[in-house]
């Protein structure tokens, strides 16, 4: 996309604008409910799962920072793939991150349906998925400012909520009658800290990885960044800290708290378990805290999307008709397309009530894995560019090549241990299948 284009995005989004999306970015259903599946797999080890899948994503995201802050553009990493790989990877990257989000706007929303049954057992989830649908995509129309404000005060009642969480359970761990190490004795005392061994602790990566799908958001913010020299690093610099806290920190606190053998599917592990230890009011807040959670995934999916559409149809990778910007600076025509076809979910959350987060949950870490291996090599290919040109970068990734060679490693084991779980084999076999039929679009387009 040239820079002429890119320029047509309004730069509205300021640095707490972009601390808070990079911070909501990294907490949503994945972890509130996800973490069910994660447990059920790994038992206490999740937090060690969380720990080597979240500086896999840091490496990750210091790659992506590296090109975006050389270049912020909107759209990012599929202008970098089309710019230093190909136009097919640049092709297949852009139109994927779309499917993923997609795929993920349709797993908040039937989170959304869930947790609102929480509180309204009869609700279908359907309406509740539909009103967050209509309420969202309505408040992305406005202007980016919205978006960032919105994503600001969602993120911070996040962030909030689980640092209070985590104060609450280190009181409820430490202030009471028990002395250690019984007041945490729940980390080892039902099966070990790996009571599924390392197989186990393999099988809850797949899940852990779809938990941190949306951190490369901050990369697709560079078109509409003040100062991204600055605010880019500062953000991904702040993700592995991040981690280390919301994810790590929480799944200490709730595996010490209450077996880990004893959390269910019924409702997010984190409501459920401050309901168990006699806390109703908390499980409440708690509740609302993870309703807001999947809300602001969602609203990121709907901003993130259009942005994605936009930057290929600058491209010409997509019908011209989604270059339209508003006179807000708002895409306008891939805000509707994206929403128009979320609505699905919808029709699933009514056709089976129950039945589909799973499912969304494997294409979206299908999906994912494939625009981070994108990442990788595509970051091979600008560095090899930049030793070319003699060009030296102002944000350099960390341990090139050796951390692009161990997170493609990495990402093609998650790829297998998705073969090992029923519920995500379907995800493995769909996802050639797409690529295949982007190939062919691709062909389409050039023929």
């Amino acid at each position: 996309m040239s820079q002429a284009k890119a320029s047509k995005m309004r730069r509205g989004l300021k640095n707490r604008h972009l601390q808070m999306i990079a911070l909501g970015g990294a907490i949503g259903t994945g972890l509130f409910y996800g973490s069910a599946s994660t447990i059920a797999l790994a038992g206490p080890s999740v937090m060690l799962a969380y720990l080597l899948g979240g500086i896999v994503i840091f490496f990750i995201m210091r790659m992506l920072g590296e090109m975006a802050v050389d270049e912020p553009v909107s759209g990012s990493f599929s202008y970098y793939a089309s710019k230093y790989w190909g136009s097919f990877p640049g092709f297949m990257s852009g139109w994927n991150y779309w499917f993923n989000y997609v795929i993920v706007s349709m797993a908040e929303l039937t989170a959304v349906g869930i947790y609102m049954n929480f509180w309204l057992p009869d609700l279908p989830q359907w309406v509740s998925a539909l009103v967050c649908l209509i309420v969202i995509t309505a408040a992305n129309f406005i202007n980016v400012r919205m978006y960032g404000e919105m994503e600001f005060w969602m993120a911070l009642i996040k962030i909030t909520a689980i640092l209070m969480m985590i104060v609450l359970g280190l009181y409820l761990l430490f202030g009471g009658t028990m002395s250690f190490p019984e007041n945490v004795s729940n980390l080892w005392s039902h099966g070990g800290f790996l009571p599924n061994g390392w197989w186990g602790l393999g099988l809850s990566l797949t899940v852990v990885m779809f938990s941190f799908g949306g951190i490369e958001l901050i990369g697709i913010t560079a078109g509409e960044a003040d100062d991204p020299d600055r605010t880019i690093p500062q953000a991904i610099n702040g993700v592995i800290v991040r981690i280390l806290l919301f994810y790590v920190g929480t799944m200490a606190v709730l595996m010490a708290l209450w077996p880990w053998n004893e959390v269910g599917m019924e409702a997010s592990p984190f409501v459920q378990i401050f309901s168990n230890v006699g806390i109703p009011a908390a499980a409440h807040i708690l509740n609302f805290v993870v309703l807001t959670a999947a809300i602001s995934v969602y609203n990121s999916a709907i901003y993130s999307n259009s942005r994605m559409l936009y930057g290929l149809a600058a491209d010409d990778d997509a019908p011209t008709f989604l270059e339209k910007i508003s006179g807000r600076g708002v895409p306008v025509n891939g805000i509707l397309v994206s929403s128009g076809i979320t609505l699905l979910v919808v029709v699933l959350n009514y056709m089976f009530p129950g039945h589909v987060f799973m499912y969304f949950i494997s294409i979206a870490t299908a999906a994912a894995v494939v625009d981070w291996i994108v990442i990788c090599i595509t970051h091979l290919k600008f560095k090899e560019y930049c030793r070319r040109e003699g060009k030296d970068t102002k944000f350099k990734a960390i341990l090139h090549p050796w951390t692009n060679y161990l997170c493609l490693a990495f990402l093609l084991g998650v790829v297998f241990m998705m073969t090992q779980i029923p519920d995500m084999q379907l995800a493995v076999i769909i996802t050639p299948l797409w690529l295949f039929a982007l190939w062919l679009g691709y062909k389409y387009k050039n023929r």
